[in-house]
């Protein structure tokens, strides 16, 4: 992929996704067409998937105002080691999310001490490690309520959460929406 992107002729494409990791916001008519050309990437299949993708990055750079998400403060450039231990936590979160997961484990993990760890996870990613897990567990229930092979309560445990009110309140703060809504509006599209 960094041979593609280097091509003179992809330069436009590399800076969109250097920018897009602040995260980039479409907010003007065009976000039609690039919600429908991000929409048929999933019914796609074989190499059209990928030119339906190098489409919407195109209309994205080339026809739409945006805006970016994050702040400048937004940090994604660690250091080498520093980029070891967020990989690590990253990785054993996305592991285990779906069971309790205990601070002095995520220390361990971090290779810090657990007094040390809020402190540290907070600093790198600018969110408490509570906000991140609940994300993580709040995304799969989104990926489970797609797919309508479960009922809510269901999901609900399997995204690892311990109690409905929990994780309706987690949903609804993250998503904006409750579980049930989320649902309908992603199936009647």
């Amino acid at each position: 992929m960094g041979y593609f992107l280097n091509l003179p002729e992809n330069k436009s494409l590399k800076l969109l996704l250097e920018r897009a990791q602040r995260g980039v916001q479409v907010q003007d008519k065009s976000k039609k067409l690039i919600g429908e050309l991000i929409e048929s990437i999933l019914s796609a299949e074989g190499p059209k998937r990928i030119t339906l993708l190098i489409e919407a990055l195109l209309a994205i750079e080339n026809y739409s105002q945006s805006s970016l998400l994050s702040s400048i403060g937004f940090r994604h450039d660690f250091e080498e080691t520093e980029n070891d231990r967020i990989n690590a936590i990253y990785n054993y979160s996305l592991a285990n999310f779906k069971r309790k997961i205990q601070m002095e484990e995520m220390a361990a993990v971090a290779n810090i001490s657990p007094n040390s760890f809020c402190r540290y996870f907070k600093s790198r990613t600018r969110k408490t490690y509570t906000q991140f897990i609940s994300e993580i567990r709040v995304g799969h229930a989104c990926k489970l309520l797609i797919e309508d092979s479960m009922n809510v309560k269901q999901i609900c445990y399997e995204s690892g959460f311990h109690n409905f009110a929990s994780f309706h309140k987690h949903f609804k703060i993250i998503t904006g929406k409750s579980p049930l809504s989320y649902q309908k509006s992603y199936l009647q599209k």
